[in-house]
């Protein structure tokens, strides 16, 4: 019996140390994981589309290099849809800067003095205009170490190459990959383990499309909703606030700030503001009832306070890494918490019968005075707990 249990405690720290071990090289190799983690996600999710062409008698390298070959020109297609449209924006942010620094000098900066009884100095446009100045010259001059050491341009090019290589590859051999990861499994945690990553796999593929469909759609609708009420920079608006929906209510505050700026700098007058906050009132109404239940749905479940904690420990742990993980971590980690929360309803910690406890009752005695009125009284009595139910 006792080497039995010596025997388990033995194995329990095995796993333990190796998922100690897992975790510490994440930590140290965060830098160099980004790429193998983006072409890890890409490989992800191409891969049901080349399980579809393989059950239809193509070999794995020619579905996949089908597959690769079609998200190659999704990517294209867009860069050659977007990059011409976001020059376009930010040229026509540009040539209304000045517009926007003189509403901000003339019109926000004495209405917030005036509304908030604000020191004149504390909001002095030419300090805050130096400061700037001075925070975009020790910008520019890390900026200048970079560029002639060479190394940020470098580490960014052979990301830009690494990227879809590694996808290629580990999209080719995934299966490969999934079957030797069960296979190195210790066989009595086999069956929870597969179990556990089934429920993953639905929770993070229902995860991804949903809200990779979420954003897109959200960002559409905010750019063309934008540009016809005549803000023309509508679609830069859009996708920023698209982008950034993935966190419940950022992409919402940071496009409607940014669009009520836009409108007041560039129309001056109510009616447009209303018109942005009609656009941002209906696109909540989209995403809230009809985008995330139809795309997304209950599955994933988490909650936009988990949500925003998930990604700002993200962020803070593993930096960009970790804000670009942090969602599809926090489903796995969701999937987790429920299987140990029924493993937890099933112990005997949980269901097992305990020691009788003393149970207080409180009983409500009537007294009647001398003078004849009627007072109340309350007196705490301890029975045991099987006796609570039985009036002493």
């Amino acid at each position: 019996m006792n080497q039995d249990i010596s025997r388990d405690a033995s194995r329990r720290w095995q796993m333990m140390a190796i998922v100690a071990v897992i975790i510490a090289l994440m930590w140290l190799l965060a830098p160099v994981i980004m790429p193998f983690a983006i072409a890890a996600m890409l490989a992800y999710m191409g891969d049901p589309l080349a399980d579809r062409l393989e059950k239809l008698g193509l070999g794995r390298t020619l579905a996949v290099s089908i597959v690769f070959i079609v998200l190659l020109i999704v990517a294209a297609g867009a860069l050659l849809l977007l990059v011409p449209l976001i020059v376009r924006q930010v040229e026509s942010l540009v040539q209304n800067l000045p517009r926007y620094l003189a509403w901000g000098h003339d019109t926000a900066l004495p209405w917030l003095r005036r509304t908030f009884h604000l020191d004149p100095h504390a909001l002095d446009s030419d300090r805050l205009i130096a400061a700037v100045k001075e925070h975009l010259g020790s910008i520019g001059s890390v900026l200048g170490k970079l560029s002639r050491s060479g190394m940020g341009a470098v580490m960014w090019l052979t990301n830009l190459v690494l990227i879809p290589v590694v996808a290629f590859y580990l999209l080719r051999d995934w299966d490969r990959l999934v079957s030797w990861i069960d296979g190195m499994l210790p066989r009595p945690v086999e069956p929870t383990v597969a179990h556990l990553a089934r429920e993953s796999d639905a929770v993070l593929g229902a995860f991804v499309r949903g809200q990779l469909l979420v954003m897109l759609a959200l960002g559409i609708y905010y750019g063309v909703s934008l540009t016809l009420v005549g803000i023309s920079v509508g679609p830069l608006i859009g996708m920023v606030a698209g982008l950034l929906s993935f966190v419940p209510y950022l992409g919402f505050i940071t496009g409607f700030g940014a669009a009520i700026i836009a409108a007041l700098v560039l129309h001056g007058d109510w009616l447009h503001v209303l018109l942005v906050v009609g656009v941002f009132m209906v696109g909540q109404l989209l995403e809230g009832y009809v985008l995330v239940p139809r795309l997304v749905g209950e599955k994933i479940g988490l909650h936009p306070v988990a949500v925003i904690f998930a990604v700002l420990a993200g962020g803070y742990l593993f930096g960009f890494l970790g804000i670009l993980l942090a969602l599809p971590a926090a489903s796995v980690i969701l999937v987790l918490l429920r299987y140990l929360s029924e493993r937890y309803r099933r112990s005997d910690l949980y269901t097992g019968a305990g020691p009788d406890d003393p149970v207080p009752v409180e009983l409500h005695v009537i007294l009647t005075t001398r003078d004849g009125s009627v007072e109340t009284a309350a007196v705490q009595l301890k029975t045991d707990a099987k006796d609570a139910g039985t009036p002493p």
